[in-house]
């Protein structure tokens, strides 16, 4: 594993970064990108983990790590606007 960072941000923290692993944050935030809708309604939470589970491998993201990496990416590309929240319940995104 690389032990290169990257700082990402979180939409509910403005102004507050966080260091994480640069190579496992680009797999994750490609692989939330390739399956979320680029139209409203978008997906739900627990779509969103289902997918992850399922897009990214396990022998680098085993157990409940892909949902922590698909949260660490939901929260920094919304904060970028990237990523859109739907006022919905339950809560859906979608890309921008």
């Amino acid at each position: 594993m690389s032990d290169s960072k990257t700082e990402i941000e979180n939409v509910l923290q403005p102004g507050k970064t966080y260091r994480v692993d640069a190579a496992k944050f680009s797999e994750a935030r490609a692989a939330l990108l390739a399956i979320l809708p680029t139209v409203a309604p978008g997906l739900t939470q627990k779509e969103m983990s289902a997918a992850m589970r399922a897009a990214l491998p396990l022998d680098r993201f085993p157990g409940s790590t892909s949902g922590w990496w698909m949260k660490s990416a939901q929260l920094d590309l919304e904060a970028k606007g990237v990523v859109i929240r739907e006022q919905s319940k339950p809560l859906r995104w979608h890309r921008a």
